[in-house]
């Protein structure tokens, strides 16, 4: 089975994603690059909130989850217990900017759940887009691979560190669990 914008694995490798990050979901959640609102599965819907810059997700995310917020633009003044952004920040042309961004609005405590590929195993990710696997688009729109060193790197002038890293699907993919530092 092969949604419309993925290839044959993409689904599977969706829930992947959304499996190891659930745990890490607690209290008011931020969903962002939220696209048809899967990840409200996780979540109740008055500790919701999608954003997501493309309006024809939005409107697909309201019609399948109207019990939830959907959004396309960061509300000013609101913060969250988690930030989650799972498979997004490699499509990011200036990741670091997007982090200090999603740090101004952590509630004290709160934590950014990441996940993305890992880049020695882009060759993996190149061969299974070409095979129909895995997204051609994703993988063409991919900006930034980011490892463990460079994201401690990217955090930092946000004041953000490493509180978890886990690789996952055989080591291609990874987990980052992002927390404020103690001195900030």
């Amino acid at each position: 089975m092969r949604d419309e914008r993925g290839g044959s694995l993409s689904l599977w490798l969706q829930r992947r994603r959304f499996d190891i990050a659930n745990p890490y979901l607690r209290g008011r959640v931020l969903d962002f690059g939220s696209h048809q609102g899967v990840l409200t599965q996780y979540c109740k819907p008055d500790a919701y909130l999608g954003v997501e810059h493309d309006p024809q997700f939005i409107a697909v995310a309201r019609q399948l989850h109207p019990e939830y917020r959907f959004v396309t633009e960061l509300p000013e003044g609101e913060t969250f217990d988690t930030v989650a952004a799972l498979a997004l920040i490699e499509h990011i042309k200036d990741p670091g900017a997007l982090l200090a961004l999603w740090a101004k609005v952590l509630a004290p405590g709160g934590h950014i759940v990441l996940t993305t590929p890992h880049p020695r195993f882009e060759w993996v990710h190149t061969v299974g887009a070409k095979a129909g696997l895995f997204s051609h688009h994703a993988h063409e729109d991919h900006e930034n691979l980011i490892d463990r060193a460079l994201m401690a790197r990217l955090a930092s002038p946000a004041g953000l560190v490493i509180d978890r890293y886990k690789r996952f699907l055989f080591g291609a993919n990874q987990l980052f669990v992002l927390r404020l530092s103690a001195d900030r």
